[in-house]
């Protein structure tokens, strides 16, 4: 099944809980962020600006993961680790367990837009 509506993507996180924190840091991101455009692509919430792409979420069941780019996790690496932040090449992993880590967002979201200024195609060149 595709998901074309955040209610569709929301319906797919079966606990209460877990599904507020996901409503809760994607307002965040509209209200801290009122520039990104929110859309669902790959049948998850993700943040646009000037048509490229700045960050996606999903959802396990263990977590909620945050996506940059590459690039951006890259640059973030020893920020991540001083945080023990647990991630993988392509996202950071936020537990369901924890407090979010909104300063982290805050930083990925900030770099994307900084060094992405200029780019005219979705995905970093």
């Amino acid at each position: 099944m595709t998901i074309r509506t955040l209610d569709e993507f929301l319906d797919t996180i079966p606990d209460g809980a877990e599904r507020e924190r996901m409503v809760e840091v994607l307002d965040w991101v509209q209200a801290t962020y009122p520039e990104l455009e929110m859309r669902i692509a790959w049948s998850t919430p993700m943040f646009t600006h000037h048509g490229t792409f700045i960050v996606g979420f999903s959802a396990a069941k263990m977590h909620m993961s945050v996506s940059p780019e590459k690039a951006t996790m890259d640059h973030f690496a020893t920020f991540m680790d001083e945080r023990d932040t647990d991630r993988t090449a392509m996202l950071a992993r936020q537990p369901w367990s924890k407090p979010f880590d909104y300063e982290l967002l805050a930083e990925f979201i900030d770099y994307q837009l900084a060094t992405k200024k200029d780019v005219t195609t979705f995905w970093r060149p």
